[in-house]
């Protein structure tokens, strides 16, 4: 691997104005204490300063153990200040001499800077800044650890909630498959056609964590179609996709777990059966809103809380989009005024990083 592709521009930039930052502070501070002139203060405190920079910070990411961990642990690890100190006492010196040669160079030996309280400044400084950079980096590793087990582990409760719901569905499927087999060979044959439809589309979505609306929407349809055929005329579904939407990218499965709801909590129970309704559409021009709306029973319970026995999947949803979308997302259930039960999501159209 070449050298320079080990090296991250960003942190280094912000470290180097950090360090110029610092360095202007520290000659201020010898200047106010009588230490020598302002501008030749300046050139000793930036010469020593840069270079000790440059040279812990060069080392850092050389013998770094991998792009993950931004300071080397060991031996490696405790020589790196005291290392880079000494290089910019013995570097900078020189230079912070020769600015004083070529523009002050009335300035007898005597009468320079003595060089124990730049010395100790530039150790103080350079062991806080580099402990904090340290402190920063490591803050930001364990950040994005802990966003990484986030999202593992809400694919891993995904992979979960599949487990939950497919059985569920399957077996249901299965058992009607084997009555319609001796009473309704076509209808066995449909069913059939969608339930193989449905399980691909489930395996391609879980391998991948996100697909299109378009995929989406057509699992949905392959789903409905299969509860339909298993609920006959008590069943009927309608689901409304603008074309201009159908590439966008969602996670998988998010709109079953509600549609699934809807079946089971609000159509079922209810002798009439009912209608359910899944759109797409933009809330604004950063929006997507997406909702399902049955005229079932109904929230169970008061609305806006999760209805009895219904709550790992929705739950599976809120903390889906909570790590995937951070606060940008939203997530509502609620009781319809004319009966049943509404669920939107709104997810802005760029995922959070």
């Amino acid at each position: 691997m070449p050298v320079m592709s080990m090296f991250a521009p960003t942190p280094l930039f912000r470290h180097a104005g950090i360090t110029v930052a610092a360095c202007l502070l520290i000659a201020a501070a010898l200047t106010a204490l009588g230490q020598g002139l302002w501008d030749v203060n300046l050139a000793y405190s930036l010469a020593i300063g840069l270079i000790s920079w440059l040279s812990i910070d060069l080392l850092r990411l050389r013998w770094r153990e991998s792009d993950d961990i931004p300071w080397p642990r060991g031996m490696r690890g405790m020589a790196l200040v005291p290392l880079g100190i000494a290089a910019g006492l013995v570097l900078g010196n020189p230079l912070g001499s020769l600015y004083v040669q070529q523009f002050h160079p009335e300035l007898s030996a005597a009468a320079r800077p003595s060089l124990w309280l730049p010395f100790a400044i530039t150790m103080a400084t350079s062991i806080a800044m580099s402990w904090g950079f340290y402190v920063v980096g490591k803050s930001r590793h364990l950040q994005m650890q802990a966003e990484q087990a986030r999202r593992q582990a809400a694919e891993a409760r995904l992979g979960l909630l599949q487990a939950q719901l497919e059985p569920h569905m399957l077996f249901n499927t299965l058992a009607n498959l084997r009555v319609l087999i001796a009473s309704d060979a076509p209808r066995a044959e449909q069913m059939l056609d969608h339930l193989i439809a449905y399980l691909r589309a489930t395996l391609a979505g879980s391998r991948s964590g996100t697909h299109s609306l378009a995929s989406e929407f057509a699992l949905l349809t392959d789903y409905l179609a299969l509860m339909q055929i298993r609920m006959g005329d008590r069943l009927s579904y309608s689901l409304t996709l603008p074309a201009e939407l159908a590439a966008l990218p969602v996670p998988t499965l998010l709109l079953q777990p509600l549609v699934e709801n809807s079946i089971r909590h609000g159509l079922e129970p209810q002798l009439a059966g009912g209608h359910i309704a899944v759109q797409a559409g933009m809330l604004d021009d950063s929006r997507l809103l997406l909702s399902v709306h049955d005229n079932g029973l109904g929230l169970p319970v008061v609305a806006g809380q999760l209805p009895s026995g219904s709550g790992f999947g929705l739950q599976q949803i809120r903390e889906r989009l909570a790590s995937r979308y951070g606060g940008a997302a939203r997530f509502d259930l609620t009781a319809d005024s004319a009966g049943g039960t509404r669920a939107c999501i709104a997810l802005p159209l760029k995922s959070q990083p």
